[in-house]
């Protein structure tokens, strides 16, 4: 039988590769399309329906005419409701506060769906729909708003429209504003001009009479949040000069006030909130909760505070239409804000709540097969027809007080019927193309077993996957299967009528996505069949002399039981709580293994060190023993074993302190931790000492690896990171002072880019050598010092990447790989394996360490305009998935120069290591799809499962990055015949 014969590394990478791309089919499928209506026009004042009984006479206005003449909205990005209802709105927005209190106004906290990021509050914001999650990624590069919206049906009906600010408005409405000036919303960095920029136009504007809404969308508030958090001693300045931005816009719009003209409209809002750290994306209250002021003397003045009400953010949308004289977009889920209509008639006020209680009917009809089951439908139909009796006895001149009580109960049924409709909308968030996640599923579930069903050959000492292509190219089930997989998909599209993207391909990737699908399905059944027992073959089977050990057991143990974990929304929720425990177990795991080593069994050491197993210890290997590794500390031979009974207990010691650093997770997010207090303005000079000593000590443990010029370029780069973090303003210099003015640190960060750049090319270029060297001894010595080149140059970037308190994780992550490699990983002899398996438990707790959390809201964008002017898309990213998975991503490349260092004498351990982790990542991820696809309808679905679906997506992505490294360097294995 012919057979395909792959190398371990090579055959993890292919399965990877299918893994990326069947996710990338699967999160096409989950992520739908949000409720629209089907109908292709846009709404317009001949859809809603005439007032009762007024039929198609004088009366009976399609659209009552507009309450205001002007509406000024001002949208402050990354405005949280207790920036202005809180005690910092007290303290930095006076005016508004006192507007607030005393004013004429009305005031709420605006709840915000996740996600909470700019993009899609905006559309939420203009069209009153609730925007799919993947928009989070449409968020980079936003396209014109197609769907039907506030700004179109504005444009439309002849309002002129001014905008200056965020130009992601002008992405979304290009062509729609009279006057706009976009400014960036990516650079960060940038708090001050980036609203100056739009100030800047104000005083003109305010005295022009040539334009109906002007909207600003002012940035600096959010940029200081992913620059340094809400505590930030840089959120005051900036609260109070919105609150002077405020009190003029709202002195304008009162002195061009006259009598016999509607009255003007001043919103303010925020698209999001921030969270404790300072970002956004999720579903925590900080990030959610918005404040929403209207003001206007079109309301009552109030006699004394009132609490802020509660509602959605997508109802200022129907609310601000129907105040323009406007039509309701008609894909919008919001309902109206009563408080703004109460001055008007009660006539006046049905007349509105039936209109908007007529597009939330139209939209569910169209949406939702069963709407004549929902009790918003059935309580607007109630609604209508009491209404219509109300009308009777107002058309008929009743003025009792019979027509009064009748009116207000009308309301009320108006209002609940519309809360019901709202909520019913809100909740079907869209439609999942089930075609598209299924056959994603079984592409995985196919891969996961071929990884499975390879075990005993790619952890062989020969480290070959025999792939049996004849089974699954020359076979009648193939071909059999491949008709199966045609005829189900056309009568899938066919009966779906051509809604799932997979009836949208061209059939040619169709049918090679079949193909594909049937060959893994026989390739699967061959390879099952292979390790079936057959009691008349003596003969065994490479890897059978395979034995699991009690590390094994606990690695596996703990792999699949985190797995599993993942079934429960608050194990998602809190799951670096179950990366410390088994890091924790790990460490008494390998206490245990040092204490059996060195004090049960040493008369027997001579006995385990003849039997060779996969990566024994040599005299010969570099860094052999531990005055060679520390020379710099002077170690002697006769204290191994202490130090080896040392190192699990500082590595327990380090990791318990790490977790005091970051606060993460949801439960316990908000409490205060020890970055908290070394970001506070008091503690500096601390922070700044701590972060000298994390860096002298990053220096000390990778300077070993180098060469004179690239420790040069080592230390000058690591300095340059420290002045980096002095010119932003984290840390202090000893000559300087605490008040020094801040800068954006370009010069500084380009500075360090430099260095990073010639110790990665040093790397780079004595790897190329390598693969010329003809010497096999002198191509793994350069080999091996190109790649432990190279991952200094990557230390040195996360280094400029990592805020100033995060530095002493990046210390103790070098810390923890340099003892553990020296004391525990040579000396208790374990193999790949079980070291990959190590690697890849630190590298999930050192992710959690980090400050990460399976919420969107704790990435750090800030990182992604590191010396940078302006925002440039592709570093920005990289820079962005770098820093986010720095910890994953160190230990990782730690495990590739390791076992690239131990090659002479274990030549298989880099394809065992791009295996396991291939298998370590492929596990997690097909039960989190199939979980996902059971869970597809869970209350939590969008601000739980959804972002860690996202973040296991990208996981895999840098996974097969990293086996694609294990790859190249195992590439003379790749080729083997």
């Amino acid at each position: 039988m012919f057979k395909m014969r792959l190398s371990s590394s090579v055959f993890a990478l292919l399965c990877l590769i299918c893994e990326v791309v069947s996710i990338a089919l699967f999160l096409r499928g989950f992520f739908p399309v949000p409720v629209k209506s089907s109908f292709s026009s846009k709404s317009k004042v001949s859809h809603f329906p005439a007032e009762p009984l007024t039929g198609s006479g004088v009366n009976s206005s399609k659209i009552p005419g507009a309450l205001f003449r002007r509406v000024v909205i001002v949208l402050i990005d990354a405005l949280r409701e207790d920036f202005v209802f809180g005690s910092d709105g007290r303290r930095f927005m006076p005016y508004t506060r006192n507007v607030v209190e005393r004013g004429s106004s009305h005031s709420f906290i605006a709840k915000a769906r996740a996600p909470t990021v700019t993009m899609p509050r905006i559309k939420a914001l203009t069209t009153g729909s609730i925007p799919g999650f993947i928009d989070v990624v449409m968020n980079l590069n936003s396209p014109a708003l197609l769907e039907d919206n506030l700004i179109w049906q504005a444009k439309t009906a002849g309002k002129r429209i001014i905008f200056y600010g965020d130009d992601t408005w002008v992405r979304l409405f290009p062509k729609h504003f009279m006057e706009q000036d976009g400014t960036t919303s990516f650079f960060v960095s940038d708090y001050m001009e980036v609203d100056n920029n739009v100030t800047r136009h104000l005083d003109d504007t305010l005295k022009r009479d040539d334009w109906d809404i002007l909207i600003l969308h002012y940035l600096g508030l959010d940029h200081i949040g992913h620059i340094s958090g809400p505590h930030s001693s840089l959120i005051g300045p900036k609260l109070m000069e919105m609150d002077d931005i405020i009190k003029k816009i709202h002195a304008s719009l009162i002195s061009k006030e006259s009598e016999g003209t509607l009255p003007n409209l001043l919103v303010l809002c925020g698209d999001h909130g921030m969270s404790e750290t300072g970002s956004h994306g999720g579903s925590s209250e900080p990030e959610i909760n918005t404040p929403l002021v209207l003001i206007s003397p079109a309301f009552r003045r109030k006699a004394e505070f009132e609490e802020p009400g509660v509602l959605e953010q997508v109802d200022l949308t129907p609310t601000l239409a129907l105040g323009l004289g406007l039509p309701i977009s008609q894909n919008s889920v919001g309902r109206l804000i009563p408080a703004v209509f109460e001055e008007l008639s009660l006539r006046e006020q049905l007349r509105f709540l039936q209109l908007n209680g007529h597009q939330l009917s139209r939209l569910l009809q169209d949406s939702n097969p069963t709407f004549h089951k929902e009790d918003g439908y059935e309580l607007f139909r109630v609604a209508e027809k009491s209404h219509t009796s109300w009308m009777k006895l107002y058309v008929d001149g009743n003025t009792s007080e019979v027509l009064s009580n009748m009116g207000k109960k009308v309301l009320k049924q108006y209002l609940d019927a519309l809360k019901a409709m709202s909520s019913a909308l809100s909740k079907q968030l869209g439609k999942y193309d089930m075609y598209s996640m299924i056959m994603g599923m079984i592409f995985l579930l196919q891969v996961l077993g071929l990884l499975l069903l390879a075990m005993p050959e790619a952890l062989s000492r020969d480290a070959i996957v025999d792939v049996p292509l004849a089974a699954s190219l020359f076979s009648l089930p193939f071909y059999l299967l491949c008709l199966l997989g045609a005829a189900l998909h056309v009568l899938i599209c066919t009966s779906a009528g051509g809604l799932c993207y997979l009836c949208s391909l061209p059939w040619v990737l169709v049918f090679t996505a079949i193909l594909l699908s049937s060959a893994l399905m026989c390739a699967l059944v061959a390879m099952a069949a292979r390790r079936m027992p057959n009691s008349s073959s003596k003969t065994p089977t490479k890897g059978s002399d395979w034995t699991l050990s009690e590390l094994d057991a606990l690695l596996l143990v703990g792999t699949v039981g985190h797995t599993l974990s993942l079934g429960s929304s608050s194990f998602i929720e809190e799951e670096h709580q179950t990366w410390y425990f088994l890091l924790n177990t790990l460490c008494l795991a390998v206490f245990q293994d040092v204490c059996r080593k060195y004090f049960r069994e040493r008369r027997h050491r001579g006995e385990e060190e003849e039997e060779g197993p996969l990566l024994p210890s040599t005299a010969e290997e570099t860094f052999s023993s531990p005055s060679s590794f520390f020379p710099e500390l002077g170690i002697s031979a006769g204290s191994e074993k202490w130090l080896a009974l040392a190192t699990p207990l500082l590595t327990l010691t380090c990791c318990r302190l790490l977790r005091s650093l970051n606060q993460t997770g949801v439960q316990w997010a908000h409490l205060p931790d020890f970055g908290h207090w070394l970001n506070s303005g008091d503690h500096k000079m601390f922070l700044s000492v701590l972060a000298a000593l994390s860096l002298a000590l990053i220096f000390l443990l990778i300077q070993r690896h180098c060469s004179l010029v690239s420790k040069i370029a080592l230390v000058l780069g690591l300095l340059g990171v420290y002045s980096y973090r002095a010119a932003v303003g984290n840390v202090l210099f000893p000559w300087q002072h605490s008040s020094r003015a801040v800068s954006k640190g370009t010069v500084e960060a380009r500075f360090v880019y430099v260095f990073v750049l010639g110790i990665l090319f040093t790397g780079v270029k004595d790897l190329l050598r390598a693969q010329l060297t003809s010497s096999a001894v002198d191509g793994g010595r350069l080999k091996s010092r190109g790649l432990w080149e190279v991952y200094s140059g990557v230390v040195l970037l996360v280094a400029l990447l990592f805020r100033a308190h995060n530095l002493p994780t990046l210390a103790c992550c070098l810390l923890i790989q340099t003892i553990m490699a020296q004391f525990i990983w040579k000396k208790l002899h374990y193999d790949a394996a079980q070291t990959t398996i190590m690697h890849y438990w630190f590298g999930q707790a050192f992710f959690y360490f980090q400050g990460n959390s399976n919420n969107i809201g704790t990435v750090d964008i800030s990182v992604g305009f590191v010396g940078l002017e302006s925002y440039v898309e592709a570093p920005a990213i990289i820079l962005t998935v770098l820093s986010t998975y720095a910890g994953p991503l160190l230990w990782a490349f730690h495990l590739l120069c390791y076992l690239s260092s131990e090659r002479d004498r274990a030549v298989m351990g880099l394809g065992h290591g791009s295996y396991c982790f291939a298998l370590l990542r492929s596990i997690p991820a097909v039960f989190y799809v199939v979980l996902v696809i059971a869970l597809r309808y869970h209350l939590f679905i969008w601000s739980v499962f959804s972002p860690k679906l996202l973040y296991e997506a990208m996981h895999t992505l840098v996974t097969t990055a990293v086996c694609l490294c294990f790859t190249f360097m195992d590439q003379d294995r790749s080729t083997r015949p």
